[in-house]
């Protein structure tokens, strides 16, 4: 007797990742497939499963080879992640970079997508030159709701996520840059402070980013991005720039002046007061300095 398939989207979708752990793709795609027609001829409105199941036929097509097929299953954030690597399988770094960059609107804490954001990088420096930007598709805007839907994914998601993005940035303070880095870093850098004198800070942050994945052996880009946390408010950021900086070079000024901001704003008194010191050791006559010690010193007692 022929085996019975089973008729529930639940039953089909357990079998096809069955199916997907023991390695035969082929059939976990052909049932999650069956599972999603079964879906569509109830005449259910149920987005979350409908995601579910394109996205798992879609990483059985990437896992055959078939990233055509993978593109066209993609609709939602892990979709997306899968069809940005679809792309840069087919070497459409523009579009993969889109995908990405896309994600990242969505939660910016997805590791993949930002190691995928910076091989793209690269990639569109080196092939289109220092105007890549101009040339990329538009990049859709994510709405604020999708951006909390998604923000709201189970805690196991967001531990996984803090510990790749942990892994990740040891990985670049270990690689030493190259000449062309450097120089890439460089000139990103620059562009940067040129948005900040314009006051795009958003931009600007984007562009010391950038910057700091090309080589992170500068303190200014960080004490600068810092700068860019500041005016927008994101003081936890200000402070962790401006640690960084201070790694590099133990006496920028600038760090510690807006570390002491930020500690400040953050109501660490004590902490802002001890960055305040260290400055003033450095540059006595420092004007503003002073004026920040006497605010910090009140609120201190």
């Amino acid at each position: 007797m022929a085996p019975k398939f089973p008729d529930s989207v639940e039953e089909l979708r357990a079998a096809g990742n069955e199916s997907f752990r023991n390695g035969q793709y082929a059939e976990a795609s052909a049932l999650y497939g069956r599972a999603l027609r079964v879906l569509q001829a109830q005449g259910s409105s149920d987005p979350e499963e409908e995601s579910v199941l394109y996205s798992n036929r879609a990483a059985c097509h990437l896992k055959d080879g078939n990233c055509r097929d993978c593109i066209k299953d993609c609709t939602s954030i892990k979709p997306l992640l899968r069809r940005a690597s679809a792309y840069e399988a087919l070497e459409k770094y523009p579009m993969a970079y889109v995908d990405y960059k896309t994600v990242l609107q969505i939660d910016d804490n997805v590791t993949s997508a930002v190691e995928g954001i910076n091989r793209m990088t690269r990639a569109l420096m080196d092939s289109l030159g220092p105007e890549w930007r101009l040339k990329l598709p538009s990049i859709p805007l994510v709405p604020v709701s999708a951006q909390k839907r998604w923000n709201s994914l189970p805690s196991e998601n967001h531990k996984e996520m803090a510990k790749s993005k942990s892994k990740e940035t040891t990985a670049t303070k270990n690689r030493v840059p190259s000449a062309g880095d450097v120089e890439k870093a460089r000139v990103l850098k620059e562009e940067g402070n040129e948005l900040v004198k314009k006051g795009n800070h958003k931009k600007a942050i984007e562009k010391y980013s950038e910057s700091l994945l090309c080589s992170n052996l500068e303190s200014a880009t960080y004490s600068n991005r810092a700068l860019c946390y500041l005016v927008l408010k994101q003081y936890t950021e200000a402070v962790k720039d401006c640690t960084e900086a201070l790694k590099l070079d133990g006496k920028n000024v600038k760090a510690f002046y807006r570390r002491a901001q930020a500690h400040k704003a953050l109501k660490d008194y004590k902490s802002s007061f001890a960055d305040i010191s260290n400055l003033l050791q450095i540059e006595p006559r420092n004007g503003p300095a002073q004026k920040l010690r006497q605010e910090v010193k009140q609120n201190l007692h």
